[in-house]
């Protein structure tokens, strides 16, 4: 129950900070999934900010030609600078400890689990969606503390990254899959795992990724929940019956691209 623990003690506890110039992007992103739950739940704040708030320019323009010269338009680097240092109170990385300034770039270091569980130790990150050609380069010197790209493969604007990024830390930080420190403490999935098949392992995880919002069919799992913990002679013939059941999907699977044999049909027949 540690990792419940410390879910628990973590309320109003991390905090994305998103800088874009297309701030209705995140409308659908941050209000589905695990991630508006843990919004809802108060375990994660999210602020979307509009970079042309930080302009001072009549026609708020956050774009011009590259430092030193170049082809194309980048961002300007003095928006960029000018939120990070309203929203962190402090321009420079080394006096924002437990702040990440996140610049998302094609030309950044590539994502991986191990950026995901560092960053989910942190009070606070402030993700910046690049966009035109990309970023002006002492952006990247001078104030992100990393600079991120989520493939090898070029995108229009880093608020798809931004969105990559949130929502893989949120559920790095929730112990859903993983404790947030290895080898320290149980995760969610650990403590509620009771299932007796390779198969309802995998729902359980995708049930815990993407939880239903239909009231009904909240409700329906509950009472069948209930039913099922009230009758335990009804409960150890289930299990009893799950015992003999083997991966039907993975048995399918072989099925299905042809690489199956006499032994994995034999299964499948006393699975069915």
């Amino acid at each position: 129950m540690a990792c419940l623990r410390r879910v628990c003690s973590k309320m109003g506890g991390m905090r994305f900070d998103i800088v874009t110039i297309f701030p209705e992007f995140f409308g659908g992103p941050l209000d589905y999934g695990i991630v508006r739950r843990a919004r809802e739940a108060r375990l994660i704040e999210t602020h979307v900010h509009d970079l042309r708030d930080f302009t001072h320019d009549r026609h708020h323009v956050v774009d011009d030609r590259p430092f030193g010269g170049g082809e194309g338009m980048v961002m300007k680097p003095e928006p960029l600078f000018e939120a990070v240092e309203t929203l962190a109170g402090e321009a420079s990385p080394s006096a924002r400890p437990g702040t990440a300034v996140v610049l998302l770039s094609a030309s950044g270091k590539m994502v991986r689990q191990e950026v995901a569980r560092h960053f989910s130790k942190l009070e606070r990150i402030i993700l910046l969606c690049g966009r035109y050609e990309g970023v002006d380069e002492r952006v990247a010197e001078h104030l992100a503390t990393d600079e991120i790209s989520v493939g090898d493969f070029v995108l229009s604007g880093g608020e798809l990254p931004a969105a990559m990024i949130l929502d893989a830390v949120t559920v790095r930080n929730l112990e859903i899959l993983e404790p947030l420190f290895a080898g320290e403490g149980a995760t969610l999935l650990s403590v509620i795992d009771q299932t007796m098949t390779g198969m309802g392992g995998r729902l359980l995880r995708r049930r815990l990724l993407s939880p239903s919002l239909d009231c009904a069919e909240i409700e329906a799992r509950l009472d069948a929940v209930g039913d099922l913990l009230g009758d335990a002679i009804v409960r150890a013939q289930v299990r009893g019956e799950l015992s003999g059941v083997l991966d039907v999907e993975r048995l399918l699977a072989k099925i299905t691209i042809g690489s199956a044999g006499p032994r994995e049909l034999l299964a499948l027949g006393r699975s069915l």
